[in-house]
């Protein structure tokens, strides 16, 4: 359920298994009408999507974005007998709610850094004068990877509070805002598999956010990815499977909150260890782009294992090689962009070696591949190392065009060089 990169790397894992004998997708996008069969209802339409999968006698469903998950999809599909792959509405507050995610790490004692939550902007500019700059706004609610603001000054954060609480440009999502201090390190993305009691941790990633070279620009829902993240120390990387992932899960579960599916923390790496900035309820995109393909394991037994409770039976390996994604976006993103455009080169992308070009944004007109969003593929290649991966991902994005294109000259510069 779902159409965007993302989803497409899932359908793209879920069809190399054996024990998947029909893949659909609702309602997907160009790419993903290779593997499955595309259902034309929306991943918002929980009703729509609880009546198909009952009349087809679905056996797993496979939830990619956090919107129907928010939404309570999961209770719907439970409530009629049906497997769905994911967290409850309760658990999904994890993503659905930042203020909630955030007095959990204060009741459990999860590393975070110090924020406060706020409706009123007077409010939430006095707050600033307890922390230095610049300071980090978020939209408390789902606001599509757009809602957080970095500002360098007071006078930046009150026209963020203001944008949010006032001018309401997220909607009902900036109703209530997280004003939070800034943290320094390094960012790196952690998703692991749950039923819920054990935890199995997935490769760690680092995404882009900023539009632009350079960690410029406005924040987008991501534009690009690699795995694994050679700065982050197995010691580390085993403290945040335990002292991250591992905690949340047992508060959530201390409370009486069973999460089920994959959890995602993006954290900052600081000198003092890692500290949680935001939680998703789902895999990430495109951090699901970079680590899927290194995983070897069947993953629908893994998703299954994860709704039967017997997920510490088993265990993951992980190819040596290393994965580089590069979102490819069409111009204006992540503000308003134009659809339509015929999209060139796919085939000769895809045919270059470790190259698997995954759609997010396009859709299938006239024979032809058109863009449908923002942020439209995901081009990712796996190579013996960052450096030539990278190459071969950048190689890739070179054969394919369409009007208004634009991508990241950067994706995994640092570790292509040896630096973090």
């Amino acid at each position: 359920m779902g159409g965007g990169g993302r989803e497409h790397a899932l359908c793209w894992r879920l069809a190399q298994s054996a024990s998947v004998d029909r893949l659909y997708a609702a309602p997907g996008n160009a790419g993903i009408g290779e593997l499955a069969t595309l259902v034309p209802v929306a991943a918002g339409d929980i009703p729509g999507l609880v009546e198909f999968v009952e009349r087809e006698s679905i056996d797993l469903a496979v939830i990619g974005p956090e919107a129907p998950l928010v939404a309570g999809l999961v209770d719907e599909m439970e409530a009629r007998g049906m497997l769905a792959f994911g967290p409850t509405r309760e658990a999904a507050r994890l993503e659905g709610s930042k203020a909630w995610a955030r007095d959990l790490c204060e009741r459990h004692g999860i590393p975070a850094p110090r924020s406060r939550t706020f409706e009123d902007v007077d409010a939430a500019t006095a707050f600033l004068d307890e922390l230095s700059p610049p300071y980090v706004v978020k939209a408390d609610g789902l606001a599509g990877g757009k809602g957080v603001v970095v500002a360098a000054d007071q006078d930046d954060a009150r026209a963020a509070l203001e944008a949010s609480l006032v001018r309401r440009v997220f909607g009902d999502a900036g109703l209530r805002v997280l004003v939070e201090e800034h943290l320094r390190g390094y960012e790196v993305s952690a998703m692991a598999l749950t039923d819920g009691k054990f935890v199995l941790p997935l490769a760690l990633a680092r995404d882009y956010k900023r539009a632009e070279d350079g960690d410029q620009g406005p924040n987008t829902g991501g534009m690009g990815a690699y795995s694994p993240v050679p700065a982050t120390g197995s010691a580390t990387e085993r403290g945040i499977g335990s002292s991250i992932l591992g905690r949340t899960v047992e508060a959530l579960d201390a409370e009486g909150i069973r999460y089920r599916g994959v959890i995602y923390a993006g954290l900052m790496v600081t000198e003092e260890g890692p500290r949680v900035l935001e939680f998703n309820c789902r895999f990430g995109d495109p951090e699901a782009q970079v680590v899927l393909p290194r995983l070897v394991a069947n993953l629908p037994e893994l998703m299954l294992a994860c709704l039967e409770g017997n997920l510490s039976h088993y265990k993951v390996r992980w190819t040596k090689e290393a994965c580089v994604g590069v979102v490819v976006a069409s111009r204006g993103y992540p503000g308003p962009v134009h659809a339509g455009e015929q999209i060139s080169g796919l085939a000769e992308a895809a045919s270059l070696p470790g190259v698997q070009v995954f759609h997010a944004g396009t859709a299938a007109r006239d024979g032809k591949v058109v863009t449908s969003g923002g942020r439209v593929l995901t081009v990712t290649a796996m190579g013996k190392n960052h450096q030539d991966a990278r190459a071969r991902a950048y190689e890739a994005c070179s054969r394919i065009a369409f009007d208004g294109m634009r991508y990241r000259g950067d994706i995994a510069a640092g570790p292509a060089r040896g630096e973090a």
